[in-house]
């Protein structure tokens, strides 16, 4: 018997040892069924025969070994390893989570694989008239004569229950197909015509390859980015090497796959949550037999098991959904870096709004800087114009002024954007006798107010109520909507515009399967319509007949208490403004604001988002925030309140043994109480990112020991992207 060290889906920080039989083909990276209490594990087999190992009488023995190859190659596990360590994880839950569900519960790997079906040599041998009272057999059998059949092709003309009575009858047999490479494009694919600009991208793209290298393609909306995708990948395929494109929400990019899947003749592939288990595993196993020469996924696509990687593209690379902000909380450009790292491959992010971190590792030479000043067709970017909101008289949430361009383009049969950023039809109901608001019972908010459905609706636990009758203080029936949703906008706009055809896009409108892919081909259509939406619309759309954009309400997100908040909003007003005039029309872009000289505001709108993150970082450097410093959140949960500010306070009290260690806290988060739990946090600053870890594996080692640690919730998020 042979020791080996398996990782298991367990939050605990350590290894365990089993035995197995020696004759046993086992490998760092496969699967394995063990016990462990009373349940039975998938784990995964991490070392072999370990120097440091328990005495073997004591071990228990493997119960099954579930493959004979690794399902996740050394250079993966490379790249989980790293992840664990860097984000202070569980590996035994790192490396599971990086297979496809069905590998998780310990499905056969075979099951799932390509196959074929021939005759056994006593079908080959078997007469013509043995299966004449059988036609369906008898036609399968004759179809089999000249050569097999791979499972597809066999079941186009014939029926699954057909071929298991051959198959038991041992008539014919069942093999594996061996994996094949996709082959090169037998024709060059034919691309737009390149700006000098795009044409020095692609350029440096392909001297790049075959080597890691890091490059920021910074460009402005609409200045084709994606054309310098496809143009970059073209070489790449001709050499049978594949290419991982993550987007930010696949379902949101529609467009982004049917132009790769219209460019280039191999196979693409998609990769997200809203595959079927057995859709997720097919494109898992034609990544790693190098069937798939493109997947475009998003950030969990980073751990497929790729053939022969030669570029991972990041798309939107500033975007907050590329951080996992629950369990393992990994940020997906960062460890895509390292894969490329490991690869040997370059990496190319792209972003018209780079995330200050990139933009810092751009001026400091860690990064290649690739500009697309200019929009690829060479029409104008938008023009900003603020609309003073102070002593106007609003309809339904809109100045005078702002009515009367809306009303301008849609006589002229372009389209106009709306985006406010708050679905539903009103933030709150408000009593109109004693100013009661309707709030969320278990979180410090308040419940949104959806007509459609009837119902509040708390954005932030979920939990949903039928609306009241009454004022839930002083019993009056006179409860109003407060403030203004896309629903209640979208319900104006018709009353403002009747005739004019009105697309909703948000969360609540697109939740039905095919909902967003019809609303998107409402939105190509030409003439007059109105398009309200929530930052949704932000994402990498291209609207050509969109002429307008008015951004109803900027204030909510002027101040706050995070300090990437200005960031993020610059951010998000340069994508939605660039939905405008992207077409033959020129653009404009409409802020509707009661701080018209509001610094960040006044930034944007003159000098443009580049300008803004240059000075963004200049303060960034003053106030030693990240990038300047490293940033880890220990944040804690709990009923009671006293007990989150108690633990965190120990861990305080405990870090400052350590030095170079900033420490803000403990404080309550920004949203107190969500979900019935009351939360809190600590934020540890450090100018060295060894010692910062350092520190970290100290506490976590101690932390366990600690009774409190078992009355409270509590996680750790390393470079932390949201501080609510």
């Amino acid at each position: 018997m042979t020791v080996v060290r398996v990782a298991l889906p367990v939050p605990l920080r350590q290894h365990f040892d089993y035995l197995i039989a020696s004759d046993q083909p086992c490998q760092i990276g496969c699967r394995v069924l063990v016990p462990f209490g009373n349940r039975q594990l998938v784990g995964i087999i991490w070392q072999l025969a370990p120097d440091d190992g328990f005495d073997a009488s004591k071990l228990k023995t493997v119960l099954q070994l579930l493959d004979t190859t690794p399902v996740l190659p050394p250079l993966l596990c490379q790249l989980l390893s790293f992840a664990a360590e860097y984000y202070h994880y569980p590996l035994g839950e790192v490396l599971i989570s990086a297979l496809p569900a069905l590998l998780r519960e310990g499905r056969n790997l075979t099951d799932y694989q390509p196959k074929a079906y021939r005759l056994t040599t006593a079908g080959q041998q078997l007469s013509a008239t043995a299966l004449k009272r059988s036609a369906k057999q008898s036609a399968l059998w004759q179809a089999l004569q000249s050569h097999q059949l791979t499972e597809s092709v066999l079941l186009q003309q014939h029926s699954r229950a057909t071929l298991k009575q051959l198959l038991d009858k041992q008539l014919a047999e069942e093999l594996i197909v061996p994996p094949v490479p996709f082959t090169a494009p037998l024709k060059p694919a034919t691309g737009l015509k390149l700006t000098s600009a795009q044409a020095l991208a692609v350029t440096a793209v392909d001297q790049a390859c075959g080597r890691f290298e890091r490059l920021l393609l910074e460009g402005v909306t609409g200045s084709g980015k994606t054309e310098v995708y496809l143009q970059s990948i073209a070489g790449l395929l001709n050499q049978q090497q594949q290419v991982l494109v993550i987007v930010p929400e696949i379902g949101l990019t529609p467009q982004t796959l049917a132009r790769f899947q219209a460019r280039f003749d191999v196979p693409v592939l998609c990769w997200h949550s809203a595959l079927s288990d057995s859709e997720r595993l097919h494109c898992w196993l034609q990544a790693s037999t190098g069937a798939a020469a493109i997947i475009i996924g998003t950030r969990s696509a980073l751990f497929l098991p790729f053939y022969r990687l030669g570029l991972i593209i990041i798309d939107e690379e500033h975007d907050q959904s590329l951080k996992q902000q629950d369990g393992f909380r990994y940020h997906a450009r960062d460890l895509a870096i390292k894969r490329a790292a490991l690869q040997h491959c370059p990496i190319l992010l792209g972003s018209a709004t780079p995330s200050l971190e990139s933009l810092h590792n751009t001026l400091n030479k860690r990064f290649i800087h690739l500009p697309l000043p200019d929009r690829a067709a060479g029409q104008a970017l938008p023009v900003f114009e603020l609309v003073d909101l102070k002593q106007q008289v609003l309809q339904f949430g809109l100045a005078s002024q702002t009515l009367a361009q809306i009303k301008k383009q849609l006589d002229l049969g372009l389209q106009v954007m709306l985006f406010l950023n708050r679905r539903g039809f009103a933030p709150a109901l408000s009593c109109q006798e004693c100013g009661w608001l309707t709030e969320c019972h278990r979180c410090s908010a308040f419940t949104t107010y959806h007509k459609q459905s009837r119902q509040l609706v708390c954005h932030h636990c979920g939990a949903s109520k039928a609306v009241p009758r009454q004022c839930g203080s002083c019993g009056s029936t006179q409860l109003k909507p407060l403030g203004q949703g896309t629903e209640q906008l979208e319900e104006n706009l018709q009353q403002l515009f009747a005739g004019v055809a009105i697309t909703r896009l948000d969360r609540d409108s697109t939740r039905r399967k095919g909902a967003l892919h019809r609303a998107l081909d409402d939105i190509h259509q030409s003439g007059a319509r109105l398009i309200v939406g929530t930052q949704m619309l932000a994402k990498g759309h291209h609207f050509p007949n969109v002429s307008l954009v008015v951004i109803v309400d900027v204030d909510g997100a002027l101040y706050s208490s995070d300090f990437r908040a200005p960031e993020q909003l610059a951010q998000l007003l340069t994508q939605v403004a660039g939905r405008a005039g992207r077409g033959s029309s020129g653009g404009k872009v409409l802020l509707q604001t009661h701080y018209p000289e509001h610094v960040l505001l006044q930034d944007i709108i003159n000098n443009g988002y580049a300008s803004f993150a240059r000075s963004a970082l200049k303060e960034r450097e003053q106030t030693r925030l990240p990038p300047f410093q490293h940033l880890a959140l220990f944040r804690a949960e709990a009923h009671q309140s006293d007990l989150c500010q108690q633990w965190l306070q120990q861990l305080a009290d405990y870090s400052r043994q350590f030095s170079g260690l900033q420490l803000l806290g403990p404080i309550p988060a920004p949203l107190e109480r969500r979900a019935g739990k009351y939360r809190w946090q600590l934020q540890l600053y450090s100018t060295g990112r060894p010692q910062l870890h350092s520190a970290l594996d100290n506490m976590l080692q101690q932390l366990h020991s600690w009774p409190l640690s078992r009355k409270v919730k509590w996680q750790l998020d390393v470079d932390p992207t949201d501080l609510t």
